[in-house]
């Protein structure tokens, strides 16, 4: 999906930073699986919600200035919107 965006300043600077925080999901929940505590899976799973927002948010600028088509990004907009519900019921228990 990312290497839809222009090879500008701008959509360079979004697909760096939608490959980063989309990356970061997974990486950050597979640490809260190896968390010492339950303070540190917590927080682990705290970062995972925050990357999974920001990555929703890149997905809004990308659709509002015309790059990609809301067709184009609704399976990863809907991934993120699932993945946050799970962390946050996870983050509550």
């Amino acid at each position: 999906m990312s290497t839809g965006l222009p090879n500008t300043p701008e959509g360079r600077v979004i697909r760096n930073q939608i490959t980063k925080c989309g990356t970061s999901v997974g990486a950050n929940y597979r640490e809260a699986n190896r968390a010492r505590s339950r303070a540190d899976f917590k927080n682990k799973i705290n970062i995972c919600q925050s990357e999974a927002s920001e990555t929703q948010y890149w997905l809004e600028v990308i659709i509002e200035v015309g790059w990609l088509s809301k067709d184009k990004v609704e399976s990863e907009y809907e991934e993120c919107s699932e993945l946050l519900a799970i962390f946050t019921s996870i983050g509550k228990k």
